[in-house]
């Protein structure tokens, strides 16, 4: 059986999504980031890196990043229907949108989250949310043009844990300007929305969206170390 270390205001959900999605059997443990539990000595132990998800294999391995986790799992367990297999000719699209996505949109909501973690001064915070928005939106502007060449899913008539992992941030960064601003990922949000499996994950994700900006509101200095 599986472990998995997530929590409140974490990225676990989309690990859960594809557990659940396949029917595999796990044990979430929950980590109180809010009182910095996952910087104690136990669970560093667990995950020297500090990062939450964390996935413990049946073999008793400790995996980490999230892109990875959900790969790995699909790939293990034969998901072919959340992603494309090894010689699918879908593959390579698949792999270059989950890879864009943690690369280029996940990184930035980082900074725009975690704006304390990467100023010096407490009065640079403002500007680097600002910037790393600003990317985030830019970049959802490529996923537009894709959608809008291919769409209404990253794969065309094709869903894929590509289109979760993408909604997933939209919900995470203003996601009512996004759709607003970007039609085609306006559209696949509802459809991944609609999903039964996916509906309860995602209305969790925009509770805690909604929660975590207004304490950003009232500690711009940072809310999680």
């Amino acid at each position: 059986m599986y472990i998995l270390y997530g929590g409140d205001f974490t990225r676990a959900p989309l690990v859960q999504w594809v557990l659940e999605e396949g029917k595999i059997e796990y044990e979430l443990r929950k980590i109180d980031i809010l009182n910095g539990e996952h910087r104690t000595t136990e669970f560093l132990a667990i995950n020297p890196a500090g990062l939450l998800p964390v996935l413990i294999t049946p073999e008793g391995e400790a995996l980490y990043e999230v892109a990875a986790l959900m790969l790995y799992l699909a790939d293990r367990h034969q998901l072919t229907e959340l992603a494309p297999s090894s010689i699918d000719p879908d593959r390579g699209l698949f792999l270059s949108t989950v890879f864009h996505i943690a690369g280029d949109i996940q990184s930035e909501m980082k900074r725009f989250h975690f704006p304390h973690r990467f100023s010096l001064r407490r009065d640079d915070d403002d500007g680097i949310q600002d910037l790393a928005k600003s990317l985030v939106l830019s970049r959802l502007n490529v996923m537009n043009t894709r959608l809008a060449a291919r769409g209404p899913y990253v794969l065309g008539s094709r869903f894929s844990l590509a289109d979760f992992y993408l909604v997933f941030w939209t919900a995470y960064l203003d996601r009512r300007a996004a759709c607003e601003r970007f039609p085609l990922i306006a559209r696949l949000y509802e459809l991944v929305r609609s999903r039964p499996s996916a509906t309860p994950y995602l209305e969790e994700t925009e509770r805690a969206a909604d929660v975590y900006a207004e304490m950003m509101k009232k500690h711009p200095g940072g809310v999680i170390a």
